[in-house]
């Protein structure tokens, strides 16, 4: 899953980041109101965690922005804030969630999980192509119904090219939802992912095509 993480405090915002990658999700770290409102409005995101003072423009700008698209990606607010009105008024923008700083990770985990499973019950948990199956609730892939057991950064490969099969997808956008938007990273990095990943597909009736200069497609063989 894809998760922008727009948070002022650089600190927070690593830490934030670096779990979500530990767990195996795309994580994009932006500290600033327009740059996040100008992100979300181009590159978009599966779920928001957002703090509510930001530099540039408020959380709760971002937020009202963000619906005003129809964008409907969940939203968690972060902030330091523990009166209830503001609970409210953020809750009232459109927000999903809330969390009071200081927060616990765990915390924090818990509550992606619980909207990711909301999130799924409405957009569907599960991607497929060919044999290959992808269940986003659990981050599973089976092929046949066998579990194909893949490291956690050709997952995130593979969870992007499936979002965009039959189109193609630029290294700059596969290193940007593995490693993060910003991330101090070549397009270079993502090769050798595509490559083993591309290997273990192959066996099953799925490839990766190469469209030289531009990208990478995932299509079934045939």
């Amino acid at each position: 899953m894809r998760i922008a993480v727009i948070e002022d405090n650089v600190a927070l915002a690593k830490a934030i980041a670096y779990r979500l990658r530990d767990r195996g999700h795309a994580a994009d770290v932006i500290h600033d109101g327009q740059e996040a409102d100008a992100f979300l409005a181009g590159e978009g995101a599966d779920m928001v965690v957002l703090d509510i003072n930001l530099p540039g423009l408020s959380g709760l700008d971002v937020l009202r922005k963000l619906r005003a698209r129809g964008n409907g990606a969940p939203v968690i607010l972060l902030t330091a804030r523990s009166e209830t009105s503001d609970r409210v008024t953020g809750l009232d923008a459109g927000a999903d969630d809330y969390l009071v700083k200081p927060f616990d990770m765990d915390e924090l985990e818990a509550r992606i999980r619980a909207l990711s499973r909301r999130k799924n019950l409405d957009y569907g948990a599960r991607e497929r192509l060919g044999p290959l199956e992808f269940d986003r609730t659990s981050r599973q892939v089976t092929v046949h119904g066998v579990p194909l057991d893949l490291p956690r950064r050709e997952l995130s490969t593979l969870e992007c090219l499936l979002e965009r099969r039959g189109r193609i997808v630029s290294k700059a956008q596969l290193t940007d939802h593995v490693y993060g938007v910003g991330a101090d990273v070549d397009d270079t990095a993502i090769e050798p992912h595509v490559s083993r990943l591309r290997r273990r597909l192959a066996a099953h009736g799925i490839a990766i095509r190469t469209a030289r200069g531009l990208g990478y497609m995932l299509e079934t063989k045939g």
